[in-house]
């Protein structure tokens, strides 16, 4: 069955999410960077967390799941790969596993890269993906502990889900990302389009959150390697997608626009 997804703006730029089965009524959070607004959100809404899903292991994902375990007895959930990083788990999860939350299905999705162990969840029913920092808005996250053959490896993965699928990812980075993306490919005429509703957004203050595979297919530079136009601006017209993709990455660490 399917799910609903609520946004938690947390920190200075982080988002954690609200996931309630639409049958049961059970209810998840996923990576609580800080836990006095979920569990303010949580007890206006009931008092009810039954699940913690974590992606990976980094402290703005995880520093408020001791104290909602302690207040609502939630289970939590993540990356087996990272267990001995994390909170302690009820259950460890790895990649092709599912994630039951009450009659909704996760399907769990490992994409390193980011980190070693980092986790995407699918739930396939309503099409909605929680995919942390491995994929942004129009961007994806830094390699702290992986290479570039392994992080468009991943994003890969993502890239083959059907286009309707939502993204929710863990960062509110889009306005940066769409300066970015503008920058690699100045006369794309989606991606102009697709910057230009970001600043929208961000001026009314509202999140730039869910985008969709298909639109990340067409306005995310970093699901496009392949594309000619951004080869040419790399002056990488021979090199692999996962090479181009590495100087993509390379090129934003050290983007100033």
């Amino acid at each position: 069955m399917g799910v609903t997804v609520e946004i938690l703006p947390l920190l200075t730029d982080n988002y954690a999410y609200l996931v309630t089965d639409a049958e049961s009524g059970a209810v998840a959070v996923v990576d609580p960077g800080e836990a006095g607004p979920v569990l303010a959100r949580v007890r206006e809404r009931g008092g009810r967390l039954d699940w913690i899903l974590l992606t990976h292991h980094h402290g703005d994902h995880v520093a408020g799941v001791g104290e909602l375990v302690a207040a609502t007895g939630a289970r939590v959930a993540g990356p087996a790969a990272d267990a001995r990083r994390l909170p302690p788990l009820d259950r460890a999860l790895a990649e092709g596993e599912v994630f039951e939350l009450g009659r909704a299905a996760a399907r769990v999705i490992a994409t390193p890269g980011h980190t070693a162990g980092h986790l995407c969840y699918l739930f396939e029913a309503s099409g909605d993906l929680f995919c942390a920092d491995t994929l942004f808005v129009m961007g994806c996250g830094r390699l702290f502990e992986g290479d570039a053959a392994t992080m468009w490896a991943s994003l890969s993965k993502l890239s083959r889900l059907p286009p309707e699928t939502k993204v929710w990812c863990g960062h509110e980075y889009t306005l940066a990302n769409a300066r970015f993306a503008l920058w690699v490919t100045p006369d794309d005429p989606a991606v102009r389009e697709r910057a230009r509703e970001v600043e929208r957004l961000r001026s009314e203050e509202r999140p730039t959150v869910p985008s969709t595979i298909g639109v990340e297919r067409a306005t995310n530079p970093f699901l496009r390697p392949f594309d000619p136009a951004i080869r040419r601006r790399l002056g990488l017209e021979g090199a692999s997608d996962a090479e181009v993709f590495g100087a993509l990455r390379r090129a934003k660490d050290g983007f100033k626009g």
